[in-house]
């Protein structure tokens, strides 16, 4: 099969189109014929050699896949060859085949594209772990959402709107963002390049409460507004660290607000709890998409001879939403 292949970590450049062996799926698995996939920020990060695949699954990049069921392994019975499915994989994405565990698969709505079922599972699945199953956002509630334009920020702000429509929703974003996150019905958005320190801001719009859950992937930088953001019991929820892992840390604050912070990461968790997540998503988030209440966001589509092209756009953060890459037709 064709898939995009890396022989040394590096720049965009490294990745080039070849050909390697085709997967077998094993008894609990399925073999996908991949017709759309969708570059993620973790793609660019083992790209360079900083996040590695978790044991046993492929090295080639890739989190989320779209396509038809090629083969079924003897212990999966709830899928047939033939199926228009989408799936969270661990890696392996960027081919003409994937595997993914049957557990880990959910059924394509018959009016939803392939390419925008790629966009679903690793963005809308992180978002809705981190909003709703860790941080419980409920109706009526107050939540920070940073960096309003990239593929999880935008997913977020979607589900939060379906799913609770009576939250209100905080973004900070980029200033040429700004419009189209406004566009997306949320109650605040904040130029983050001119109000770095938006505690103040927050102070202002929650009349001194504070927020009830902050959804954050900026990390050391922002430790300290966010907590002083956060309302009582509230949650910090820290998906990435792009501005660093070390910060200082009030605890006393912490501890009177009876504030929460957690790590989470959805790619290193087990077979069995990313099931239970995708099971919890499909039951609760998947009609949305059916309805066509949610609609994945394309900033563009690009053919896989193009992967190089559709990186440089992901690093130089030119596209809201996701960007996707089309491997079939």
């Amino acid at each position: 099969m064709k898939a995009v292949l890396i022989e040394e970590f590096g720049a965009p450049e490294v990745m080039q189109v070849g050909e390697i062996d085709k997967p077998q799926p094993k008894a609990d698995e399925v073999l996908i014929k991949v017709v759309a996939t969708s570059i993620n920020r973790p793609d660019l990060v083992q790209r360079v050699g900083n996040y590695p695949p978790p044991a046993g699954d492929s090295e080639i990049l890739g989190l989320e896949v779209a396509g038809t069921v090629a083969e079924i392994g003897k212990d999966v019975t709830t899928w047939k060859v033939g199926d228009r499915v989408m799936a969270l994989v661990g890696g392996g994405g960027y081919a003409e085949y994937a595997v993914a565990y049957g557990i880990h698969l959910m059924p394509i709505p018959d009016n939803m594209s392939f390419e925008e079922a790629a966009c679903v599972n690793e963005s809308y699945i992180t978002a809705f772990l981190n909003v709703f199953m860790i941080g419980g956002l409920q109706d009526g509630q107050t939540a920070i959402i940073h960096g309003g334009g990239g593929g999880v920020n935008t997913a977020a702000i979607q589900l939060a709107k379906a799913l609770t429509p009576n939250a209100k929703l905080i973004i900070t974003a980029n200033p040429s963002k700004m419009e189209r996150v406004k566009e997306l019905g949320v109650d605040l958005v904040i130029d983050y390049t001119e109000t770095p320190d938006f505690t103040g801001v927050i102070k202002e719009f929650t009349g001194k409460k504070g927020v009830d859950l902050i959804l954050d992937h900026v990390g050391a930088k922002y430790l300290k507004p966010n907590m002083y953001s956060l309302g009582y019991k509230g949650k910090l929820v820290i998906i990435g660290i792009i501005s660093g892992i070390k910060a200082e840390l009030n605890l006393a604050l912490m501890m009177v607000k009876r504030q929460q912070i957690i790590g989470s990461v959805l790619r290193s968790r087990p077979v069995a709890e990313k099931g239970d997540i995708i099971a919890e998503f499909t039951r609760r988030a998947l009609p949305k998409f059916a309805d066509r209440t949610i609609v994945p966001i394309i900033e563009k589509v690009f053919p896989m001879a193009e992967v190089v092209a559709a990186h440089k756009m992901m690093e130089e953060d030119q596209h809201f939403g996701k960007i996707v890459m089309k491997i079939a037709e």
